[in-house]
């Protein structure tokens, strides 16, 4: 080990004493309840486990596994800090460990899927580069579908992804298509969906066709010119690409349509507001569609003719997709409510971004999950509040980017309302401890430049407009290792549904707070007990070191 190494060592083990020394009451307590002598031994540790942490399936087996991978002897137990440490390790995660445990042999429709928005940009709306390095990051994140949009290039002889009638930047579909397949299942086996925004002559769409059946080959899904009755199942689809877009018109008849679509102003071939523009009708002779192309799609797009009665009309005999702006749902969500739930149990519904979010911002995902939605697409490249909400839905069920919806949105007898207040189901009590890892993992002048930093820690509950709740501790002044010790209750009206937030800042009286980490964590996995809580940074990566102890309690209403 070099001096240096030994230095860090040496200091991170000092500052990690002087954790243990603000180590709270609860910690001592349950230490000296579950030892004997100042050492936990194996049973002390197999008992605290199953009886206080609630982990009833863990082993003495299990308890000895830690005591041995403790660094401190003797072996034979824990004494006080080798108990605090394993308190404080990766392997005491505040979630469930139980890898994909949901039932994925329901249809895709049953599901809330990671659903990306202009999957290729690499930064606003406008005038972003487009590229395949927001694709690869957003399938390496479980991300399970990429939307593209397809337009010809200036020759009209090849076929480009960029946001239409902006200045960003093409990338060629054949190398998004290429990392697509390189990457879809490097973090899930589930399937994946290409959305496709299709602005192509009949020609160009038969060239796509056999790009993508070229390049995608056995995993590429082909239904034929079967129309689905019900969906395929996520287990059915593992390790398979599937294609979701419009059916194709004659090109002539989807211009005249495109012209009748101006009042609309919407930048989505797809129903969405944005800012591209249809080319000049063109007095062509009629060219015909490209069967090849229609054939590859399983999944199929459109809005029917009509007002939302009609685009939420459910088929007994074939399932489709619909698509609506987040602004198009909230108004449809105030008279339509349980018929967007009803028509979601059978057929998906994509939400997206409203067009003037040229900063590549994203909306409150919570109203399109409580009808129902699937298909919740969010711009992945940003690093906003409501994507932390997007990263910790999809934590759920091992991350592999479906989750299964709550019975209560697929029971058929019973259409659930969602403007219905519901009675509490149970009450969370979250009890902030303390954090580490700051030190470690900033400049030491990063919050102030004269002293250390003043932490304080907020806790709240992002779910149903009932559950939705945001509470915020004490300021610890001067201290890298901030102690609160404070408790925070939240009573859950749809705990299916909540996600707990946690951010914490460093209070600053002059300027803005400063950031100091955020994770957000699905209510229904979480587990009881102390545990500790890893903290992100504003993208969703994880910090290597800072961290916070915090126990979790569920409870029934009185």
């Amino acid at each position: 080990m070099s001096k240096q190494s030994y230095r860090v060592c040496l200091c991170f083990r000092r500052r990690f004493k002087m954790a243990v020394a603000q180590a709270p009451e609860d910690v001592k307590n349950l230490f000296e309840m579950y030892s004997e002598n100042g050492l936990m031994n194996v049973d002390g540790l197999h008992k605290f486990l199953v009886e206080y942490q609630k982990e009833d399936e863990t082993t003495t087996d299990d308890a000895q596994k830690i005591i041995d991978g403790s660094k401190h002897l003797p072996k034979n137990g824990l004494h006080v800090e080798a108990f605090f440490r394993h308190l404080f390790s990766d392997t005491n995660s505040p979630q469930v460990s139980l890898g994909v445990h949901h039932d994925m042999n329901a249809p895709l429709s049953h599901y809330f899927i990671f659903t990306g928005h202009n999957s290729y940009l690499t930064g606003n709306q406008l005038n972003s580069d487009c590229s395949d390095v927001p694709i690869i990051n957003a399938l390496k994140r479980g991300v399970r579908v990429i939307e593209l949009d397809i337009w010809p290039n200036s020759e009209k002889d090849d076929v480009h992804v960029l946001h239409g009638g902006t200045l960003t930047a093409p990338v060629t579909l054949l190398k998004c298509l290429s990392s697509i397949k390189e990457y879809a299942f490097v973090s899930s086996d589930f399937p994946v969906v290409i959305t496709l925004e299709d602005h192509l002559t009949p020609d160009l769409q038969a060239k796509a066709a056999n790009m993508i059946t070229q390049t995608l080959g056995d995993i590429l899904f082909t239904p034929g010119s079967e129309v689905f009755k019900e969906f395929p199942s996520p287990e059915t689809l593992k390790k398979r690409i599937i294609i979701s877009t419009k059916p194709p018109k004659d090109y002539t008849e989807a211009k005249e349509d495109k012209d009748k679509e101006n009042d609309l102003k919407s930048d989505k071939a797809d129903d969405e507001v944005a800012t591209k523009k249809a080319e000049p009708h063109e007095n062509k002779p009629k060219q015909k569609k490209a069967p090849e192309y229609k054939r590859l799609i399983a999944i199929h797009a459109g809005k029917p003719k009509g007002g939302l009665d009609e685009c939420l009309e459910v088929d007994p005999e074939k399932v489709r997709r619909l698509s609506l702006s987040e602004l198009e749902l909230e108004k449809a969500a105030e008279t339509h409510g349980k018929q967007i739930v009803r028509f979601t149990q059978r057929n998906m519904l994509r939400v997206y971004p409203k067009g003037i979010r040229v900063d590549s911002s994203n909306y409150n995902p919570m109203i399109a999950w409580l009808h129902g939605a699937q298909m919740v697409a969010f711009n992945m490249q940003g690093c906003d509040k409501h994507l932390w909400l997007m990263h910790g839905m999809f934590k759920a069920n091992g991350q592999c980017g479906y989750v299964k919806k709550p019975d209560f949105l697929l029971n058929t007898n019973e259409i659930f309302d969602p403007e219905v207040k519901h009675s509490e189901k149970t009450i969370l009590k979250v009890t902030v401890y303390l954090g580490e890892g700051w030190y470690y993992d900033f400049d030491h002048t990063h919050f102030d430049p004269y002293s250390p930093p003043d932490f304080y820690v907020k806790v709240g509950i992002a779910g149903v407009p009932a559950d939705k709740q945001m509470t915020k501790s004490k300021i610890v002044e001067d201290s890298w290792v901030p102690s609160w010790n404070q408790e925070f209750e939240f009573h859950l009206t749809m705990p299916q549904l909540a996600l707990l937030r946690i951010e914490v800042h460093e209070y600053d009286m002059s300027e803005k707070d400063d950031f100091a980490g955020q994770t957000c964590l699905p209510v229904s996995e979480i587990r009881s007990g102390i545990r500790a809580v890893p903290l992100m940074d504003k993208k969703g990566d994880k910090y290597n070191n800072v961290k916070l102890l915090m126990r979790f309690e569920f409870t029934n209403p009185s």
